[in-house]
């Protein structure tokens, strides 16, 4: 959903509320459906979707695409016709929204949006491959297609959450991401110190023991750097139990963030269902 856009608002159409227009503004604009759950146009979108990224996926195995390319080409057609279709409904029926406005400017406004910005990339990447490109940059523009998933964050209450979890957290995030870089600027640069000597190809520099610290820090541990001195072992476990608690840290963060997000739509909900009881 739309940062800008206010959650479960009853819209003010200029059309009185009668019309295609708004009809279809309440089928494709999840806040606008009076109903629980998703409209029934807005379920096949959601399926729609789901088939293109499987499509997407499936053609990247070349027994699978081989002899089969027509058949996709009709398929990747018969999607862009449809997303396209999509797109320009969503842009010609924001108007129905007055957080957006009528005119040009309110359609632009929505078209500036993260959501509708990703319906741009969708349609991108679809018609691009339909223009005949080859080789790398043809598969380049099939998996971007991928990106379509990020298209049901809009029917998904769940996504919505961690969005306006991410989004609540967001400074306390970033600090978690400045200690983690100072933790791995430090260990790196210790290890170059204790260990470049004696290992050149694994320690030899900073931005090679970044590797290691990485890979140390995030607790992974590959093993294909490992340090032979006593003080160079010293200092990778006093990592390793710090990369504990930097994982620990944006973890505890978002989950409390959640919670938080969860409990709020759960109450919003329920709100609404007392409101909507007769007196």
């Amino acid at each position: 959903m739309d940062q800008t856009t206010p959650s479960r608002i009853e819209p003010g159409p200029a059309d009185g509320g009668t019309g295609w227009r708004h009809w279809l503004y309440v089928n494709l604009h999840t806040q606008a459906w009076p109903g629980s759950g998703l409209s029934p146009l807005n379920k096949a979108i959601a399926v729609i979707i789901v088939v293109a990224v499987v499509m997407a996926i499936v053609q990247s195995e070349p027994t699978v695409l081989r002899g089969r390319e027509d058949l996709f080409r009709a398929a990747e057609m018969v999607l862009a016709v449809i997303f396209l279709a999509e797109y320009a409904g969503r842009v010609w029926t924001i108007a129905e929204n007055p957080a957006f406005g009528e005119g040009w400017r309110g359609r632009l406004r929505y078209m500036r949006s993260f959501t509708a910005i990703i319906d741009v990339i969708v349609l991108a990447s679809l018609f691009i491959t339909l223009m005949g490109a080859e080789g790398t940059i043809l598969r380049l523009f099939r998996l971007v297609r991928i990106v379509m998933l990020a298209k049901l964050g809009r029917y998904s209450t769940a996504m919505l959450a961690i969005a306006q979890a991410v989004r609540d957290r967001r400074y306390e995030l970033l600090m978690s991401l400045a200690v983690a870089g100072m933790l791995l600027l430090v260990s790196s640069t210790l290890l170059f110190l204790v260990e470049g000597a004696g290992q050149p190809e694994a320690f030899g520099s900073i931005p090679r023991a970044m590797w290691w610290s990485v890979a140390t820090l995030t607790t992974v541990g590959y093993g294909d750097a490992v340090p032979l001195t006593i003080l160079g072992k010293l200092l990778a476990g006093l990592t390793a139990i710090t990369g504990i608690g930097l994982i620990a840290m944006p973890t505890g963060i978002l989950a409390s963030a959640f919670s938080n997000a969860l409990q709020e739509q759960r109450e919003a909900r329920e709100k609404e269902i007392v409101d909507s009881e007769p007196s």
